[in-house]
Parts: structure tokens; C-alpha cells; sequence
């Protein structure tokens, strides 16, 4: 049986909906709801991006990804339980493994910064299987 050809969106066409204040609005507006797995890869997405260190290529990717995030169109709508971020997640997740020798302890260490102040000590756990 042949599986039914699933469209996605181009992923780079978000990145011109990217800012730096449209991200932090949206990311401490969905920080609860999308738990700390997915805020920690966002937020180490943000600091590798204002890495000079770091190609425009992936510079590129992260904008598409970081842009995906924050545009209220998704393949799968953010109000829908669950599912409504699982696309979000595969998205950062996709981009975040392209990028992963950027990340320096330096931006762990400023990510982890930020996700402390929105979350508490046992939420914030399943961060460690990241690396």
C-alpha cells in the first residue's frame, strides 16, 4: 500500500517573519504550553544564530526554523492539544541537529539562563537528553 504524499510548506519562507521581538513575545507566550524540551532548542537556536562564528547557511536554516515557530500558520495549528506543536518541534528539532556543533557552552549556559526564569527545577529535567 502506497503511503498518501504529504505537501510541507517551504521552511525558508518563514524567515523573513522573523524578529527578535516578535521571538521573545511568542516564546514566553507559549514557554508553558509547549514544555522546556522546545523552548531550550529555541532559545539555543537564538544564541547560535547571533553567533558570528556561524555560516549564513545555517544562519538561513534557523531563521526558516525560528520564523516556522512564531507564525500562527502551521501545518498543524498551534491550538490543537499535543499535536499543535509537534510540528514546531520536528521543525527545531530538524534544524537544531544541522547546527549542533555550533553550540558552545556559552550559549547552553545563556539558554538554560533564560529557560530557568520560565520554568521550574522539574520541568525543566528532560532538558539533559539533548546533548
Amino acid at each position: 500500500m502506497e503511503m498518501p504524499k504529504i505537501d510541507l510548506p517551504d521552511f525558508m519562507s518563514y524567515k523573513d517573519k522573523f524578529t527578535q521581538s516578535d521571538f521573545v513575545e511568542k516564546i514566553s507566550y507559549i514557554a508553558k504550553r509547549a514544555g522546556a524540551k522546545l523552548i531550550y532548542i529555541a532559545l539555543i537556536l537564538y544564541y547560535v544564530l547571533q553567533d558570528s562564528h556561524v555560516s549564513v547557511k545555517e544562519k538561513t536554516l534557523i531563521l526558516g526554523a525560528l520564523g516556522y515557530l512564531i507564525t500562527p500558520f502551521d501545518v498543524v495549528p498551534d491550538a490543537i492539544p499535543i499535536a499543535g506543536l509537534g510540528d514546531d518541534m520536528a521543525v527545531l528539532l530538524f534544524v537544531f541537529n544541522k547546527v549542533v556543533n555550533n553550540v558552545t557552552d556559552d550559549i547552553r549556559a545563556k539558554a538554560f539562563e533564560r529557560l530557568s526564569k520560565w520554568f521550574d527545577e522539574d520541568e525543566i529535567t528532560e532538558i539533559d537528553k539533548l546533548f
